[in-house]
């Protein structure tokens, strides 16, 4: 494991636009934050997009194709708890195709609103952190989905994560 999950951890999500900080969720999510905490210490998330944003619901990044359909080429297992209930904006999760669960990787979202109706995401996909600065600067990030041509033609280029840094909460 690249983590202790007795110990806090904390990441800073580095953008075009300045700084997202996420309190992460070891003791609830050890195998997610794991994953997380791995795959930025590789630079898996340096110089990629928010791919998916949709104001009042969710930011969407950590799929370097940038088409929503890029993975790390393996999957990890949900980690549902019951104390983590995605209540508000703010909350970071593991993201999955919708009714695959066990199948996230890389992708993570961050809530911009309290997700309803609540059944359809409280304990499908697993919370492991929450932005504890920087929600201003998530809020204001450019709305895009290149999936819905309908409502989003000619999708404008997503704001730009530099890298994800790594650090231990004394």
């Amino acid at each position: 494991m690249a983590i202790d999950p007795a110990k806090q951890y904390r990441a800073t999500i580095v953008t075009e636009r300045g700084e997202i900080v996420i309190n992460l969720f070891a003791a609830q999510a050890p195998v997610t934050v794991n994953n997380f905490v791995f795959l930025a210490r590789a630079g898996w998330y340096d110089d990629i997009t928010f791919h998916y944003l949709v104001p009042d619901f969710i930011a969407q990044t950590g799929d370097p194709s940038g088409t929503g359909r890029g993975t790390p080429g393996y999957t990890i297992p949900d980690e549902p708890n019951t104390d983590l209930t995605f209540d508000r904006p703010g909350l970071v999760a593991m993201a999955h195709p919708p009714g695959v669960p066990n199948s996230g990787g890389s992708q993570f979202f961050i809530t911009l609103a309290a997700l309803e109706p609540a059944a359809e995401w409280n304990g499908q996909y697993t919370i492991f952190g929450e932005v504890v600065a920087g929600m201003d600067l998530v809020q204001n990030l450019t709305p895009r989905n290149a999936n819905d041509p309908v409502n989003f033609p000619n999708p404008p280029p997503g704001d730009r994560v530099l890298t994800v840094r790594i650090e231990e909460v004394p």
